[in-house]
């Protein structure tokens, strides 16, 4: 359920861009991002990065194209917003809070969460998704700077790379338990 709240955003931003607007596609994915947040709030979670960020991301991509660039083609309105993620993931792991961090400790236990081990799993995944950002960009520059490439192409590299990603985020702890075990009842965090 809260891998489909944090991904509900950029779906209804992809599929609301082959129907309607860019502005509203982009205005829209805005909205369902406060939405996912005032969710989180009301069930007494913390304002995610990764939320906030693509609010801001969603909201000042669309204000541009709303004010100053209605034409902007669709590949470019989609490199502008996966070049944002890519940036605000970048950023979370340069302020040393990798945004799935915020996420996975919500799901474990305290002592879990204290676990050394824990925090380098969630660099590795913010990573993954940071790679994923990335290679979406690069599908939807070769869309703008490829004449003739297929729309269908862009949308292949998007769908795999965000697939690979949610598959590395659901296999890599269990990869981690299987690999260095659950410590011992009564172990000190930090000791594995």
């Amino acid at each position: 359920m809260t891998i489909f709240l944090i991904l509900a955003p950029y779906g209804a931003f992809a599929l609301l861009m082959l129907v309607t607007s860019a502005a509203v596609s982009l205005f829209a994915a805005a909205a369902i991002c406060l939405a996912v947040i005032v969710l989180d709030v009301m069930r007494g979670r913390s304002v995610k990065i990764l939320g906030a960020g693509s609010v801001m991301v969603f909201s000042a991509v669309g204000g541009y194209v709303a004010l100053a660039d209605p034409g902007l083609s669709t590949a470019a309105v989609k490199f502008a917003v996966d070049t944002g993620i890519f940036a605000v993931s970048l950023l979370s792991i340069a302020i040393r809070r990798p945004f799935t961090l915020q996420y996975a400790v919500e799901m474990v236990d305290a002592e879990t969460a204290r676990l050394p081990g824990f925090v380098r799993a969630n660099y590795m995944i913010t990573w993954a998704w940071t790679g994923a950002a990335l290679l979406m960009m690069l599908g939807n520059a070769a869309l703008l700077y490829v004449p003739g490439l297929p729309l269908w192409s862009g949308l292949l590299i998007a769908f795999a790379a965000r697939n690979c990603a949610v598959y590395f985020t659901r296999w890599y702890p269990e990869y981690r338990k299987a690999k260095y075990g659950t410590p011992p009842a009564g172990a000190l965090p930090g000791t594995r």
